[in-house]
């Protein structure tokens, strides 16, 4: 059986650390897990599952969130349509947060919103949008920093309950996202590697956050340039908090506060 996975530009620190997990996990010298990855389909995608990074939350880095708020789609409320990519989705929780704050500023009906990951089956997890309450509960804060304050005017009382969004049942230990958020978005399977823009669409915005992190330099400036040439002009690329956009490819954005807008050429 062949694959076509590649992990050949990832940054090798990072896959190494990662094989030499698997090989532990499984009890499996190289050879070994070679042979099993090329005959086990099923085991081949537990292995891309875990040599990918799939760690995400609710609102993660609220001043991020605040920034889209407050800065960026408010200028973006005059288009009939918005369109927005979330790369290297996860489990999801990026995209829902993204639908919450739509909704709260009154464009939920404006976005257009497609989804993609490496990993079917964080696909799946994103697409059913259910999560353990424990785990999440301190994301709360962060929805609560996003949505319920406003930093440019403190005294402004902002009411916003959770159960508008969520399903929350403690004794199962589950937190669901309401069914109207978990219908929005367009999910599809994807590898930033190899596959260009599966949705022949232009964005507005597009999330890419701790994904690129993981590649080398030369891989970073291809899925770079993938989103450079699927953004509209004045489209605003996010990356994570500890990354940015290194080589000749960094010529095609203006960088603000952690948002990459793309030049007008």
């Amino acid at each position: 059986m062949s694959s076509t996975y590649d992990f050949t530009d990832y940054s090798d620190r990072s896959f190494k650390r990662r094989i030499e997990k698997l090989l532990v996990d499984n009890h499996l010298d190289i050879n070994q897990l070679s042979l099993k990855v090329s005959k086990d389909k099923d085991f081949l995608e537990r292995v891309v599952r875990d040599i990918t990074v799939n760690t995400t939350e609710l609102f993660r880095d609220p001043e991020m969130w605040t920034t889209l708020k407050y800065q960026i789609l408010p200028k973006l409320k005059k288009n009939k349509s918005i369109f927005i990519w979330h790369a290297g989705c996860s489990s999801g929780q990026e995209i829902y947060s993204m639908l919450i704050l739509l909704t709260e500023l009154g464009m939920f009906e404006q976005a257009k919103v497609f989804a993609s990951d490496i990993n079917s089956e964080m696909l799946e997890t994103a697409k059913n949008g259910q999560y353990k309450y424990r785990f999440n509960l301190g994301y709360f804060d962060n929805f609560d920093k996003v949505i319920k304050e406003n930093p440019y005017n403190y005294e402004e009382p902002i009411v916003v309950d959770y159960e508008k969004y969520f399903d929350i049942d403690k004794v199962k230990d589950t937190i669901t996202m309401k069914q109207f958020l978990r219908e929005k978005a367009v999910y599809r399977k994807h590898d930033l590697v190899k596959d260009g823009n599966i949705f022949y669409s232009k964005f507005d915005i597009i999330f890419c956050r701790n994904v690129i992190i993981y590649f080398n330099n030369k891989l970073q400036n291809k899925v770079i340039e993938l989103f450079s040439n699927s953004l509209y002009r004045d489209g605003h690329l996010i990356l994570g908090a500890h990354e940015s956009i290194l080589g000749s490819v960094a010529n095609n954005f203006d960088k603000t506060k952690g948002f990459y807008k793309k030049k007008q050429f």
